[in-house]
């Protein structure tokens, strides 16, 4: 998708095919696969096995009781060397795929090229390798555990290790840990599993007899679907996979069976609401609140309650082998519940207006939103820390004692294709008494794309390191639930690391405001993510309040107050389904764009000036007096975009502005584009006329809009207001940010704003536009507050799902920033022997 239009034909091309196959042969472990509506499900495809166990030791010279583990990777990383250190005593392992030419030490066997795998696992202890369905498929049906490292944008790796981990049959290694020889507490994590699967594994001739009965007459399919609707289906399914460079995969959140089996669903505020007074008690009775109020959230309630959940799970695990899933057997194991816990919570955001127009300086209009993210953190003594074992075992192989971990549980990460868990040494953020660089830590991060999300978290340490001189002599546990859904324009980012930067200052007694606490956010996401996102989505959900807009100039980070919702208004957000990313191409590409137009706008403003003072006689020309020439010098330092009016581009700089150029060009003539955040590719040509003219006019806007919203109410209000809206999201598309789902959606909108029962009574919705960074994401729509309001916003809903499968999320409602909830401080009751 990121490639462009070019491949399109090859998409539909493919979505046709598979609109021909009659039926699907779906075996265990399948990943969601909706173009086939007529299945038949089949047990495991198993490669079998020519010789046994002992034949094949023996050929090896491998006595019984030598611990046995195969790497089987399908050939090794470049330059990768394997150490006779990388085994515990007494292990040897044997290696798949490793060339003619390549040096292995005593303790590794090289395989023939034509060895028979299927025998060699079988007479193994464990294998060690990455994902795969025949791999996995062989290690289960021969009950052998699989240590395995994941792969990346492998859109099967989640359902797979899913079915690993049921059949107690798979240990994750990380990667890094993988490529430094820090094999030991891997491996013998692996052999002390049970491998339980006892399903069939004659799926090949089972798949073998149904395409035999197929040839000489079965049917195995119903006649309800047909072509064109499995054709549709197809489609649906392309659009709901697509991704670019730097969006995460994640499984679809259609899939419902997959988030059934691998997720507890973390609701809204109002999840709960009815039993709260029931769990109140509870809570109370087994934690005390030394700080804080959780303010009546239901999310913080049913949070806290998952804590008071992990105490016992972790008490349960001392005396049964009891199933868990691996995020929660972590975090069980994470905190010293004799100790302090500090929990912090803040929200997504909706963008009402402004956008990406924060970059450019602009005035902001944000929402936040009922969705959060909670963190819960406890600080311990290095040597009173809880480790998990990879951990203990790096410390023990430094030598050094105890030295300070960092050791992060994020729940919800399988949906994603992520890790759930993170640790590092604190130290490994130290070199030479400082802290280390953030390209250096960026570059850190992105070692394993399954572990990058910890950026968002880890990243507030370093940047608190940088930024404040903060030292961090305690072990950190921290533990991170986030409702806010990814990828959907509403900030799950920014919740993250503000909740995260909270909680960890208020653990370490740090006294930082909420707006700099935004500002130091905006750091991580800029400098060790490296996403080119402005300071707008922390401020909102470090500063903004339940039901009112934050209202900030982006100069940077300038808060100019809030913004009261006028009662008979209403702000929806409507997920189009389409992932966005302010790592994206297109976000960074638009910004680049915007920065190359202020360059060129204020070179223009020098040359008039020069020119202007450097007439024949030194007078001044008649169109220009003392205020031109003033105003032009401003013009010549132009510090952000938005500070140039609307009039003074149409009238001075609007024609010397080009359609677009190319990077080298560019910096030929200006040099740079003097963004600290984005780098111009020499080789690409860049937009320019929209992505500087959009902010410029955005900021007008935002101007408007807001004091429309303080206007007496109208049904020209609320025209008005729907206007701005759709002024904004049409120049969105102006600077390619728009989408098809997202159009679509501000298209249902207006269809519902002009449809004749709309026009015969006061209207209900007025209007929509794309938010955020656009490219997908969510559609904010502003309507009047009222019950047939949220019936139109249902239908719309119903709609889209009617046109594209997708059944929109639909934000609603409005919860506390960061700054306003503040911190609880919590500890575990004990009751006296």
């Amino acid at each position: 998708m990121a490639a462009g239009n070019q491949h399109r034909s090859t998409v539909w091309q493919i979505a046709e095919d598979y609109s021909h196959c009659e039926f699907l042969i779906r075996l265990p472990g399948y990943c969601p696969m909706p173009a086939f509506r007529d299945v038949v499900d089949v047990p495991l495809v198993v490669r079998r096995l020519h010789k046994s166990r002992k034949e094949v030791r023996k050929e090896l010279g491998v006595s019984d009781d030598v611990k046995l583990v195969i790497l089987n990777f399908g050939g090794q990383p470049s330059g990768w060397k394997l150490k006779e250190d990388y085994l515990p005593s007494g292990w040897l392992c044997l290696v798949c795929g490793a060339s003619n030419s390549e040096e292995l030490p005593p303790n590794f066997i090289k395989l023939a090229k034509d060895a028979y795998t299927p025998d060699l696992i079988a007479a193994s202890d464990c294998m060690l390798g990455k994902i795969g369905y025949g791999t996995v498929s062989e290690a289960l049906a021969y009950k052998l555990p699989f240590v395995f490292v994941r792969r990346d944008y492998f859109n099967e790796e989640p359902f797979l290790r899913n079915m690993l981990e049921h059949y107690q049959s798979g240990v994750e290694m990380i990667r890094r840990d993988l490529l430094t020889g820090h094999w030991e507490p891997y491996l013998e994590r692996a052999i002390s599993l049970k491998p339980c699967y006892e399903g069939g594994i004659n799926g090949g001739e089972v798949a073998a007899c149904i395409l035999q009965e197929t040839a000489i007459g079965k049917n195995y399919t119903s006649d309800k679907f047909s072509g064109a609707r499995r054709l549709r289906d197809a489609i649906i399914l392309g659009y709901q996979l697509q991704r670019v460079p730097g969006r995460d995969m994640s499984i679809p959140e259609w899939y419902t069976n997959a988030e059934n089996e691998l997720s507890e669903t973390t609701g809204s505020p109002v999840a709960q609401r009815n039993d709260n007074g029931s769990f109140l008690s509870t809570w109370t009775e087994d934690f005390q609140i030394l700080h804080g109020d959780f303010q009546g959230l239901s999310d913080t309630m049913s949070f806290l309650k998952r804590l008071v959940a992990l105490d016992t799970m972790y008490d349960s695990e001392k005396h049964t082998e009891k199933c868990q899933r691996r995020e929660h057997k972590a975090a069980a194991a994470l905190f010293n519940w004799e100790q302090d816990i500090y929990v912090t919570r803040a929200p997504g955001r909706l963008d009402v207006m402004g956008g990406i127009a924060d970059y450019s300086g602009s005035l902001v209009l944000q929402m936040p939103i009922r969705e959060s993210c909670h963190v819960a953190v406890q600080k311990n003594h290095p040597s009173k820390q809880r480790l998990w074992k990879h951990a203990q075992a790096r410390q023990t192989a430094k030598a050094q004692g105890p030295t300070p971990v960092l050791q992060i549980v994020s729940y919800g990460s399988e949906l994603s294709n992520r890790s759930p868990t993170f640790d590092m040494d604190l130290t490994d953020f130290m070199d030479d008494g400082k802290p280390i660089p953030y390209s250096k830590a960026k570059e850190y991060f992105a070692q394993d794309p399954s572990q990058k999300w910890a950026a968002y978290v880890a990243g507030t340490i370093l940047v608190l390191m940088t930024e404040l001189g903060v030292r961090f002599e305690d072990s950190i546990s921290m533990l991170v639930s986030s409702a806010v859904p990814e990828g959907k324009g509403v900030s799950s980012s920014a919740s993250v690391e503000v909740a995260s930067m909270s909680a960890i200052a208020a653990a370490h007694g740090l006294s930082i405001s909420s707006r700099e606490i935004a500002l130091l956010c905006q750091k991580v996401e800029n400098h060790v993510v490296g996403a080119p996102c402005g300071v707008m989505d922390q401020m909102t959900s470090a500063c903004g309040e339940a039901n009112k807009l934050l209202a900030m100039v982006c100069q940077p980070a300038e808060v100019i107050g809030l913004v009261d919702i006028p009662s008979h208004i209403r702000f929806w957000g409507i997920d189009s389904g389409i992932r966005h990313s302010v790592g994206g191409a297109d976000y960074g590409s638009v910004r680049v764009g915007a920065f190359m137009g202020r360059e060129m706008i204020k070179s223009t403003a020098s040359t008039i000036v020069s020119r202007s003072l450097c007439t024949a006689n030194g007078s001044i020309p008649d169109e220009l007096d003392d205020d031109g020439i003033e105003l032009l010098k401003a013009e010549a330092s132009l510090d952000y975009l938005c500070n140039l009016s609307p009039h003074r581009l149409e009238a001075v700089y609007a024609k010397i502005l080009p359609e677009s150029v190319l990077g080298k060009t560019f910096l030929d003539k200006y040099d740079d584009h003097n963004d600290p955040v984005t780098v111009i590719d020499q080789n690409r040509t860049y937009g320019v006329r929209s992505p500087a003219r959009h902010p410029i006019y955005e900021n007008f806007r935002v101007k408007a809009f807001k004091a429309l919203l303080t206007s007496t109410s109208s049904e020209e209000q609320l025209t008005a207001l729907g206007e701005l809206l759709y002024q904004c999201h049409y120049s969105y598309s102006a600077c390619r940010l728009g989408s098809d789902g997202t159009d679509r959606l501000v298209r249902l909108v207006q269809e519902m704003q002009h449809e004749k029962s709309s026009r015969s009574e006061d209207g209900t919705l007025y209007g929509a536009k794309i938010t955020g960074g656009g490219s997908g994401g969510t559609v904010c729509v502003v309507g009047r507050n009222c019950l047939r309001s949220s019936h139109q916003i249902l239908e719309i809903q119903q709609r889209y799902k009617g046109a594209t499968g997708y059944l929109p999320f639909i934000f609603e409602g409005s919860s506390p920033g960061a700054g306003k909830f503040g911190y609880l401080r919590i500890r575990r009751r004990f009751s006296p022997n």
